[in-house]
């Protein structure tokens, strides 16, 4: 089934100049907004969604806590807040949500011939909770996984192929470095 909703596309600085359905833009490989959360835990542990079976891009792997498109009429703060509480049930306020970085990035996926190619702002925010009571978003994620932070620098290979690869490039593995920092930890 075609999804036919609409998304800006934009420019490499940001800015809005047409919009597309989200199936033509991740066909054709159009730049477009994205939002990751990344959920850290007081346990050291970062928290990875488990995405669905059927989805457009990276099925059946570990990826963010949250991620989504921004949609439009809204920013990057709004669409983070709002896919929380859609994919976990956390209603959070702008202050709980720890802004890391933007990037820009292209990813091609071979499984569904579908090139992701965003710029995505990425924010952490601190869970106290359990992972089993984040709420699963029917059709789009199959649960929730935490993994300790030493673990995820060290993945030995057979687990690799679980995640969504750019995950466990090194520029990522930056992003978990600086998460790290957010709990006070340089190295674990």
């Amino acid at each position: 089934m075609a999804d036919l909703r609409r998304l800006n596309i934009v420019d490499e600085s940001g800015k809005i100049i047409s919009e597309d359905t989200r199936e033509n833009i991740h066909n054709k490989g159009l730049l477009h907004r994205e939002i990751h959360v990344w959920f850290y835990t007081p346990r050291d542990e970062i928290i990875f969604q488990h995405r669905a079976k059927d989805k457009d891009t990276y099925p059946d792997l570990l990826d963010a806590t949250v991620g989504g498109h921004v949609e439009i009429g809204s920013d990057y703060e709004e669409s983070a807040l709002k896919e929380m509480e859609e994919e976990t049930g956390i209603k959070a306020d702008r202050n709980d949500l720890h802004f890391i970085e933007t990037v820009r990035n292209k990813a091609y996926d071979p499984v569904t011939n579908k090139t992701n190619n965003v710029i995505r702002a990425i924010y952490a925010y601190l869970y106290d909770g359990r992972t089993e009571d984040l709420k699963v978003e029917q059709g789009k994620a199959i649960g929730f996984e935490a993994w300790p932070l030493r673990e995820i620098f060290n993945i030995p290979e057979d687990e690799r192929k679980r995640f969504v690869p750019i995950i466990l490039e090194e520029n990522h593995l930056e992003l978990f470095r600086k998460i790290q920092r957010l709990l006070g930890k340089e190295s674990l």
